[in-house]
């Protein structure tokens, strides 16, 4: 398969791993933060993280957008699924999460909410098409790869002069959630985190391209490199960045040259400004508040804002304590530091988001069991057998 076998050669892994043995150097220490949750489950399935030198340390950032969502936002779309005829279409992974006092989308459904899990906006389109007197609310998430398909289906909508259907808009952007995790206490003032480089998300880079990330380079003196999500990608964009540090360079290089380019998507970026608009503040879970780092629906399509429509307003929750998702997510802990991680949290039972998504490190932690003192009883013969579930020989 073009693309993906040829980027789980054991043999080339082996031989990357041994060039960046010889390229790191013993007296420093490289602290790289992947941003994307597709990069912390791809460096924990391959088992790419026993391949680096001891000194390179991989910290798990917070690109996860069901991670990242707080549970006030959480809890308005609950609240939308509680009005009387509303049909509220969501991402699979958004039904597991808990909301405040034990709510979950998929605990609405079952006590008779129609809460319907869809795999693409336009079905939320089709959906109240064939649903004419119920009011079709999509509940939308994601980083800009998934922000596109949304602004698509308003346009959609609108040219269908589809009246009952609406987006309860939750559309965050990742160029300003690295600059809040550089801006953070944890890194800037305390020390917490050290972040000397970033591996850069591909599949929002195919949007956004490359050029967002010259200002961390530039400004913050981190280099970046945008990674595709195989082990070879990113042992490849780990070596890249040691490079860089040794030679004393913040640069951005781009190693999914196969999806990304400079400028990225620009017709995906023109449809999303005819849409969207910068909020002043977004709050993210772990991240806190942060300026101008989430989207919402622009005025000439406030027709199918959800917020507007049903005069939403997120309310203060407070996180459950006994949680560290929000710590992981900022890279100042890992999961094995969550004192319910793997007792009374876990897939089956999820008591925060990063346990629940599939980009979850949690989640990852959990599957690929790099942790101690648990057994392998999750991982069934059919994942263990899968042909691509470790490098290719």
């Amino acid at each position: 398969m073009k693309y993906i076998s040829e980027f789980r050669d054991k043999r080339l892994a082996m031989a990357l791993a041994s060039a960046l043995v010889a390229e790191a150097d013993p007296t420093r220490h490289y602290s790289l933060m992947e941003f994307c949750g597709g990069h912390t489950h791809a460096i924990f399935r391959y088992g790419v993280q026993d391949l680096l030198p001891p000194n390179v340390h991989l910290v798990h950032g917070p690109g996860c957008p069901v991670c990242v969502l707080p549970i006030g936002r959480l809890d308005m779309a609950i609240e939308l699924a509680d009005i009387p005829d509303v049909i509220l279409c969501s991402y699979g992974d958004m039904l597991r999460v808990p909301g405040s006092r034990k709510r979950s989308l998929l605990k609405s459904r079952a006590q008779g909410r129609d809460v319907r899990m869809i795999y693409s906006c336009m079905e939320a389109i089709r959906i109240a098409q064939e649903n004419p007197g119920k009011e079709v609310v999509f509940f939308a998430i994601g980083f800009e790869t998934t922000t596109p398909p949304t602004a698509a289906a308003i346009q959609q909508a609108e040219q269908l002069g589809l009246k009952n259907f609406s987006v309860f808009c939750n559309h965050v952007l990742t160029p300003s959630a690295i600059q809040g995790i550089l801006d953070s206490p944890d890194v800037r003032k305390l020390g917490t985190v050290r972040v000397d480089g970033f591996i850069g998300p591909s599949h929002v880079s195919t949007i956004i391209g490359s050029r967002p990330y010259d200002f961390f380079a530039r400004e913050y003196q981190r280099p970046v490199v945008i990674a595709g999500f195989e082990p070879l990608d990113v042992l490849q964009a780990v070596r890249m960045l040691v490079r860089q540090l040794n030679e004393g360079r913040a640069e951005v290089e781009n190693q999914f040259t196969r999806g990304v380019t400079h400028h990225g998507n620009l017709k995906a970026q023109a449809m999303v400004a005819e849409v969207f608009e910068l909020r002043r503040t977004f709050e993210w879970r772990g991240l806190g508040v942060v300026p101008y780092s989430g989207l919402r629906i622009n005025k000439k399509y406030a027709a199918w804002d959800a917020e507007v429509r049903f005069s939403l307003s997120q309310k203060p929750v407070q996180e459950n304590k006994a949680c560290e998702c929000g710590a992981i997510l900022r890279g100042v802990k890992k999961p094995t530091d969550c004192k319910i991680f793997g007792t009374v949290c876990t897939p089956h039972n999820p008591i925060g988001s990063c346990m629940v998504s599939s980009e979850g490190a949690c989640a990852a932690y959990y599957k690929y069991r790099r942790h101690d003192g648990m057994e392998d009883e999750s991982r069934t013969a059919e994942e263990s057998s899968e042909p691509d579930a470790a490098l290719g020989g």
